[in-house]
């Protein structure tokens, strides 16, 4: 009776005025191709088999719980939240950009904290896919009452979503970051370190460019030999870029934002060991090649060991589903929001 009551816990994620389309995840991940994959926010939505919205009644229409997203000038999100609340559905909210370097740029207007702090404070809970997006719930309302950190899920539990190849196939650094004016991110670390670690190991380094001359002009001054970098100038769908990943030994970020860490997961998914970066899915599945409290030196010995260490390499691709598993496969994720929203 617990399992068929499990299956049956749905919930809708709500984006109020946002440009995603309204999207129904009635067989969890589903099939790799989709409008929006089943990753960040609409994961919460995959993995309870719940759906994604962007207009307030068509939320209402499926008299599920709901969490809110928190986005703009939040003045829509208030609107939904008032809405929803008189029509009785419990409301949890989620700030949609939850990196630390994200949330003091969304709250620096006076008018905009105001409005937060209300929505807040009024909200039935709060949902954090970073653990310090929730302390920073908790301080809004005074209390760790009804306020979790949940990560986003990832569907490694299933196998239409592994995206894994031989190991045998694999050669070359992946930098997971590409913004060069997100500070944070520390693009330009990730590359200095990948060129000494491709000097180290003889590996190709591959990196996305979407600043055309700027970017390669910047490209080029780091000093990568030519023969030893790749670089993608286009977009790619999302299964394309994780099978670009796959073809990797290594995904390599020095990111500091603490965001929930969507590099780590597509990492993941392809069972390609990630280094560097503090986000939330970094430090829980990654945590012996996480960034988070470690230098940039002990970084780059650890991308190291594991693009020279061909018995390290593959003890660490095996333990990788495992440790993943216990906190952020699509079941477990799923029982940690009912539970939540039960509460």
């Amino acid at each position: 009776m617990a399992h068929d009551a499990r299956a049956h816990f749905c919930l809708t994620v709500l984006n109020p005025g946002g440009r995603d389309p309204e999207q129904h995840f009635p067989e969890g991940a589903g099939e790799t191709a989709q409008p929006h994959p089943p990753t960040n926010f609409h994961a919460y939505a995959a993995c309870t088999r719940g759906s994604f919205h962007r207009e307030i009644r068509r939320a209402l229409a499926e008299a599920t719980p709901v969490l809110l997203l928190l986005r703009g000038d939040f003045s829509a999100s208030e609107r939904a939240l008032a809405v929803l609340q008189k029509e009785g559905r419990v409301v949890a909210v989620s700030l949609k950009e939850a990196g630390l370097h994200q949330i003091a740029d969304q709250l620096r207007d006076p008018a905009r904290l105001a409005r937060f702090v209300r929505i807040v404070s009024r909200a039935d809970g709060c949902i954090a896919p970073t653990p310090e997006a929730a302390d920073f719930y908790r301080a809004i309302r005074g209390s760790p009452d009804r306020v979790a950190f949940i990560p986003t899920p990832y569907p490694i539990d299933d196998r239409r979503w592994d995206f894994s190849r031989p190991i045998d196939e694999r050669s070359g650094i992946f930098i997971g970051t590409r913004e060069w004016n997100v500070l944070s991110r520390n693009h330009l670390g990730a590359l200095l370190v990948a060129r000494r670690l491709s000097e180290q190991a003889g590996e190709r380094v591959t990196v996305f460019n979407f600043d055309r001359r700027k970017g390669a002009r910047l490209i080029a001054g780091i000093g990568l030999a030519s023969e030893k970098l790749r670089v993608l100038d286009r977009k790619l769908s999302y299964p394309s870029y994780l099978r670009e990943i796959a073809r990797h030994k290594i995904v390599l970020q020095l990111d500091t934002s603490f965001v929930p860490g969507q590099v780590a997961g597509d990492a993941l998914l392809c069972r390609v060991p990630s280094v560097g970066g503090n986000g939330a899915i970094d430090r829980l599945a990654f945590p012996d090649t996480c960034g988070f409290a470690h230098s940039i030196s002990e970084i780059a010995q650890t991308a190291l060991r594991l693009l020279t260490d061909g018995a390290h390499y593959r003890e660490s691709v095996a333990s990788m589903e495992t440790i993943a598993s216990q906190r952020i496969a699509f079941k477990v994720v799923a029982e940690e929001l009912e539970d939540f929203f039960n509460r």
